[in-house]
C-alpha cells in the first residue's frame, strides 16, 4: 500500500510540514494517532471543513487513527486566524448545540466504530484549567515577540487584537499537549491558516515533554483566482441539507470554473488520480462531463447516493428542457407575496442579497421568469405568472428557483 503521505501530496493536500522526511517515515512505519480541530462557530460544518475531513478519511483508510477535536473550550475564545474582526461570542448552550451537530455530520466521513477514530471535546480540560497554574506551566515557553509575528495576529494588529484572542494560540498548543498525554497523539493537521498555531503546539510538546511530534497543513480550498471557494450568494456552502439543499450543493460544483475542476476532483473525491487527470484534461464542451462527475461524487459523499441521484436528475431535467423538477430550490409565497413586486419577493427570500443587486441584474437582462426575460424592475407578480401554482425563475445563466403559491 502506498504511503498516505505520498497520496496526500499527489492529490494536492499538503502545503507545509514540520519535517517532511520524518513525517513520511512515521506514517510509513507506525499507526499514527493524529488530530484536526473544529471550532463550533456555527451549527453546521461547511465545505472548508469538508476538505479537512477528506484528508482525515485518507489517513484513516491508510490505517491511522483520527481524533476529531471539537472546540467546546476554544470556541469560547474564537480563532483570530483569517479574521479582520473579532468573532461573535457564543453562549455555552450554543457551543454545545453546535458541537453535537458537528458530531452527526462527521460520522458520514469518519468511522468511529471500535475505537478506529475518537471524538473529543477540548472543553473537557480547557474549562477546568486554573489560570495561575496554566501561566506557570506553559507561559515560560511562549515568546510574546514571536507570537506577534504570526500571520494569524499580524492582520489584526491595525484594528486591535484583544487579549482574549491572543490566548487562542496558547489554548490550541495546550490541546496538542493534552492529546499527546491522553492518546499518544503525534501529529496535528489543519488548514494552512493554522500553521502558526500548529507550530506552537509542536514546540510546546517538545519543550515540556521532550517528545517528537509533528505538524502538517493542507491547502485552503481556493479558486484559480485565489479567492476562497465555497461562498454563495446566501453565504457559506454548508454540509447541512437544511442550510444548503443537495440540489444547490450539486449545482455549485457543476458550475465551478473549468480551471478548478481537476483540483476539486483530486481534493474532494476518492476517484483514482489517473481518472482525475483524464477528466481534468477535458476542454471546451467536454469539460462539462467532468463537472457533472465532480458534482455527483461530492454530493454523494456529503448527502448520500439517493440525494446525489435526485440532484443530478433535477439538473438534467431542467437543463435538458424537460421542465422544472421538485428538487430545484423552492420558495413558498404567501397570498400577499404572490401579488407583490417580483424584486421585493426575491430579495425577501434571499435570491438577491439586496434590491440593488436585483435591479442591476434585471437591467443587464440576467433574470428570467418562465423563460422570458424580466425587463421591468417594478414588475408585479400576477396569476398569469403561475402555471399550476408554480413559476420558474432563472438568475444569471445557471441558477434556478421555483416560486410556489402556498
Amino acid at each position: 500500500m502506498a504511503n498516505v503521505f505520498d497520496t496526500l501530496k499527489e492529490r494536492g493536500f499538503i502545503q507545509q510540514c514540520t519535517n517532511e522526511d520524518e513525517v513520511r517515515s512515521l506514517l510509513e512505519n507506525e499507526q499514527v494517532t493524529f488530530y484536526i480541530g473544529f471550532d463550533p462557530t456555527a451549527d453546521s460544518l461547511h465545505v472548508g471543513h469538508f476538505l479537512g475531513l477528506m484528508a482525515m478519511a485518507h489517513m484513516q483508510r491508510a490505517g491511522h487513527r483520527p481524533i476529531c477535536l471539537v472546540g467546546g473550550g476554544t470556541g469560547t475564545v474564537g480563532d483570530p486566524s483569517g479574521r479582520t474582526d473579532m468573532r461573535k461570542m457564543l453562549t455555552d448552550e450554543m457551543i454545545e448545540h453546535n458541537c453535537n451537530c458537528f458530531k452527526k455530520q462527521m460520522q458520514r466521513f469518519i468511522d468511529f466504530n471500535d475505537g478506529r477514530a475518537l471524538m473529543v471535546n477540548n472543553g473537557d480540560w480547557l474549562r477546568a484549567l486554573n489560570y495561575i497554574n496554566l501561566l506557570r506551566e506553559v507561559g515560560p515557553h511562549f515568546s510574546v515577540n514571536r507570537m506577534l509575528t504570526a500571520e494569524c495576529y499580524k492582520q489584526r494588529m491595525e484594528k486591535g487584537l484583544t487579549f482574549l484572542e491572543f490566548n487562542y494560540m496558547i489554548m490550541q498548543a495546550y490541546d496538542f499537549m493534552e492529546l499527546n498525554h491522553r492518546y499518544g497523539c503525534k501529529l496535528e493537521m489543519g488548514g494552512d491558516d493554522q500553521w502558526s498555531n500548529i507550530i506552537a503546539g509542536v514546540e510546546l510538546v517538545r519543550r515540556k515533554e521532550a517528545k517528537p511530534v509533528y505538524g502538517l497543513t493542507f491547502t485552503l480550498l481556493t479558486k484559480s483566482d485565489g479567492k476562497k471557494m465555497g461562498k454563495t450568494a446566501g453565504g457559506a456552502l454548508w454540509l447541512d441539507p437544511e442550510k444548503t439543499s443537495p440540489y444547490e450543493f450539486y449545482q455549485y460544483w457543476r458550475n465551478v470554473d473549468d480551471a478548478d475542476v481537476e483540483k476539486c476532483l483530486a481534493l474532494l473525491t476518492f476517484l483514482p488520480m489517473d481518472e482525475v487527470k483524464r477528466l481534468g484534461a477535458y476542454k471546451d464542451q467536454q469539460i462539462n462531463e467532468a463537472k457533472t462527475i465532480l458534482a455527483y461524487e461530492v454530493t454523494k459523499l456529503v448527502h448520500g447516493e439517493a440525494e446525489a441521484d435526485k440532484a443530478k436528475a433535477a439538473a438534467e431535467a431542467l437543463f435538458g428542457g424537460q421542465g422544472a423538477s421538485a428538487d430545484i430550490p423552492t420558495l413558498e409565497l404567501t397570498a400577499a407575496e404572490a401579488g407583490s413586486k417580483l424584486l421585493d419577493v426575491l430579495t425577501q427570500h434571499g435570491v438577491f442579497a439586496s434590491k440593488g443587486e436585483g435591479r442591476r441584474l434585471i437591467q443587464q437582462n440576467g433574470l428570467s421568469l418562465n423563460d422570458e426575460k424580466v425587463t421591468d424592475v417594478d414588475m408585479v407578480l400576477s396569476e398569469e405568472c403561475f402555471r399550476e401554482n408554480a413559476a420558474l425563475i432563472k438568475k444569471g445563466k445557471k441558477k434556478y428557483y421555483r416560486l410556489v403559491k402556498a
